[in-house]
């Protein structure tokens, strides 16, 4: 009859892989990679994205969400009119609190147009349209962190 493992003590590596995972939780990474003595481990956390609706937005936000919502940003990055973030930072849609967005699904933009400011180290970095065209996903709201190469909207 083989040995049923179930009731054995947790092998040097499960114990080394429950460590990194809890390690990822501690530190918010989504990823971590080890290697010592011969042994490589990798542990990875599934990362989804959401779309987020403000409880005060109302109806009239909600359309525009669900429509930028239709390409999850990770499919967004690889696409030809994807702008990316230049930096690490927070989108703001308009040029301050309360004001009119920059451009929203639809919009016609022209080259060198402002289609969102990234707030880094205290200074607004207005980020322009490379091209003319038409908005087609927008993929932040306002007051939104965002990271490095982050598909921010689509131009087509």
């Amino acid at each position: 009859m083989a040995k049923d493992n179930t009731d054995s003590a947790p092998s040097r590596e499960q114990v080394l892989i429950r460590e990194l995972a809890e390690l990822l939780d501690e530190t918010g990474l989504s990823e971590i990679e080890i290697e010592k003595s011969g042994l490589k481990v990798r542990v990875a956390r599934a990362v989804q994205a959401t779309a987020f609706v403000p409880a005060s937005a109302g109806a009239t936000v909600a359309p525009r969400v669900a429509e930028a919502a239709a390409v999850a940003p990770s499919d967004a990055a690889a696409h030809p009119g994807a702008v990316k973030s230049p930096m690490v930072g927070t989108a703001y849609r308009g040029p301050e609190p309360g004001a009119a967005n920059f451009v929203d699904i639809g919009t016609v933009v022209s080259e060198g147009q402002t289609l969102v400011i990234i707030e880094a180290m205290k200074t607004m970095n207005h980020i322009p349209a490379p091209r003319s065209g038409t908005v087609k996903e927008v993929f932040v709201e306002d007051n939104q962190p965002v990271e490095f190469g982050e598909p921010l909207v689509v131009i087509e």
